[in-house]
């Protein structure tokens, strides 16, 4: 947890959110929750940790129904390679949630809404919004930016690509239109869940490099890369 002086020293508050409804299995999530870890245990990764003199402030979040958000990582500044080691083993041992219920995005991005508001007071503020569907439970992406402060946020994207290519075009296009929300937004695509780690990886370089959030827009990248 941070406390004194540091809460206006970072650079960055950066919020991660994992889909763990209900069309997520048990393998996928293990793959999801190991990318993560992996990713942010990469060398590059670590290196853009660090690229600035100010840290960066990171939490983690699972969601899937309306009232089914769990806190993984309360807010956390990440100013030392050791803190991040620990951050990372933490996240590796931790349970899944919930399994069963709907994909709520709505309700998520409003739990993020509120995760942020008692951030540190860094110089940007990113949610991203990993998942692999569309809203299917009470109100979209949408309506939670119209009801919940979210001004000054830049709300990134991850989408996991399943097997069905209407539904995998389907959900980029509903990404790209609903869940994008800010300066410099961008979307990472990920085909499929053994693709988690390198979608995320590249996702995590962006999001940290200096400077943090860039000035435009890039074009979504739907093709894996080394």
């Amino acid at each position: 947890m941070l406390a004194g002086p540091a809460l206006a020293e970072c650079r960055l508050a950066l919020v991660l959110a994992l889909d763990v409804s209900s069309s997520v299995d048990a393998s996928e999530d293990a793959l999801q929750r190991g990318g993560l870890v992996a990713a942010l245990t990469a060398p590059e990764v670590e290196a853009a940790f660090f690229a600035g003199d100010d840290p960066v402030a990171l939490a983690v979040y699972e969601w899937s129904g309306r009232y089914n958000q769990e806190l993984l990582l309360d807010w956390t500044l990440i100013d030392s390679r050791e803190r991040l080691l620990s951050v990372a083993e933490r996240l590796a041992r931790s349970i899944r949630s919930h399994n069963d219920f709907p994909t709520a995005m709505g309700y998520a991005l409003g739990y993020g809404s509120r995760l942020l508001q008692r951030a540190p007071g860094c110089l940007y503020q990113t949610l991203d919004m990993a998942g692999d569907g569309q809203n299917n439970e009470g109100f979209g992406p949408m309506l939670a930016y119209e009801e919940f402060p979210f001004d000054g946020v830049t709300v990134n994207g991850l989408v996991v690509n399943g097997a069905d290519y209407e539904a995998e075009t389907g959900l980029i296009a509903f990404y790209q239109a609903q869940v994008l929300h800010g300066p410099g937004a961008f979307l990472e695509v990920a085909q499929g869940f053994e693709d988690y780690e390198r979608a995320m990886r590249r996702k995590l370089e962006r999001e940290l490099a200096l400077p943090v959030i860039g000035a435009l827009p890039a074009p979504v990248d739907t093709e894996p890369k080394g």
